[in-house]
């Protein structure tokens, strides 16, 4: 016997679509945004007839020109007779540097100070309970002049004394030891990389065989410092530490952190690592209580219960609370500006003082911190999609 088949529920059409997308009070919407292209079109008249009367032409050209001034602080050599799109990319590169350090540290911080701050030590907790909220509840900008005027007031190279025998505080910057290669080969810098697509390709066997535990993490990091340094010995490449010591009026060797950029990166890995740790207490506290028991009852100790059952879980906590964080520190760095460290916004800002081109000027960084942190939310969401429980909807 044949069981007739009936047509299956036929799609909406497109105009049918466009209403869905549309939605209700068709009317009222496109009066408002009628009214917003009005004003948009109105404001950019106004600009451009403002700009034509002071003499400034619109446009991009300004960013080939010779800047004329000089940045104190670049990764690569910079002068003044480069062009402004140059001295834009040493801002963005300066700002990517201090935000990335500081969300990394910002991060360590953050998970140790809230994990301590769970403890069942009563003096302990306190502490911490002390430190996040008063580092939370004290201004950004006054914790930066504060650290910029601490790097300040350091003794001057001479009378500097070294921290653990191989960093020195001064005024004129943190000196902190190097690693660099002697003898290095051309095949060198393939070779690290080659090897650090070999362990990051582990890394993403393990975590889809779901056999990636510390342990084994540990083994694989030990496998791959073995063989770079047995093929930088066939090279004839060797790694030397270089450390910092005293030569004269000054310090020689290692790198030199200068005062603004420690002052940077210790004022945003302070304030962010408080609000890193209450999300991360947040996101402990969240576990259910029967998962600690359970795995007590199984045996493990209390390092393997945080590690294994309940740092897992936390994480889906964690991860979109701790986005919004990293966010918020990229867009803090811009106030470097109030301490002298030549950020993205330091140099947008003298670019539009020197050439007159405040839009275009302001254009460049809208755009540059909106492309920076929807990469950033991207990766992030991505994620926190890997850790969030299957099976549910949201």
């Amino acid at each position: 016997m044949r069981t007739p088949l009936s047509p299956g529920r036929q799609r909406p059409g497109i105009f049918r679509r466009i209403s869905m997308w549309w939605g209700g009070y068709a009317l009222t919407q496109a009066l408002a945004i009628a009214a917003l292209v009005a004003l948009l079109v109105f404001l950019g008249h106004n600009t451009a007839v403002t700009m034509a009367r002071i003499g400034v032409t619109p446009g991009f050209d300004f960013l080939w020109r010779p800047t004329n001034f000089e940045i104190g602080e670049s990764v690569f050599p910079f002068s003044a007779s480069d062009p402004y799109l140059t001295a834009i990319l040493v801002g963005l590169i300066n700002t990517l540097k201090v935000a990335l350090l500081g969300c990394l540290l910002a991060t360590l911080l953050g998970v140790a100070v809230g994990v301590a701050g769970l403890t069942q030590n009563l003096l302990l907790a306190s502490l911490v309970r002390a430190y996040i909220e008063l580092i939370r509840n004290t201004p950004l900008l006054l914790q930066l002049f504060f650290w910029i005027s601490l790097a300040k007031a350091f003794p001057a190279p001479r009378q500097a004394s070294a921290v653990l025998g191989s960093v020195f505080l001064t005024n004129r910057g943190v000196y902190i030891p190097t690693f660099s290669l002697e003898g290095a080969a051309l095949g060198t810098l393939p070779l690290l990389l080659l090897l650090a697509v070999l362990f990051g390709l582990l890394l993403v066997v393990l975590a889809r065989t779901g056999h990636l535990r510390l342990w084994t993490g540990s083994i694989a990091a030990t496998l791959l410092l073995a063989a770079a340094f047995a093929g930088l010995h066939l090279l004839g490449a060797r790694m030397i530490i270089e450390v910092p010591a005293l030569a004269g009026f000054n310090i020689r060797g290692g790198a030199n952190l200068t005062p603004e950029f420690a002052a940077l990166l210790t004022g945003l890995t302070i304030k962010f690592s408080a609000a890193i740790a209450e999300i991360v207490r947040a996101g402990i506290q969240s576990v259910h209580r029967g998962q600690w028991e359970a795995a007590r009852a199984l045996g493990l100790h209390a390092g393997q219960i945080m590690r294994l059952i309940v740092l897992p879980q936390a994480l889906r906590v964690i991860t979109p609370l701790t986005t919004s964080s990293y966010l918020d520190l990229l867009k803090d760095s811009s106030l470097a500006v109030a301490i002298g460290y030549p950020d993205l916004v330091s140099i947008i800002n003298t670019t539009a003082n020197t050439t007159g081109q405040s839009l275009e000027a302001l254009l460049i960084l809208i755009g540059t911190y909106l492309s920076i942190n929807l990469l950033i939310s991207a990766l992030m969401n991505d994620y926190n999609r890997r850790v969030a429980l299957k099976g549910t909807r949201r």
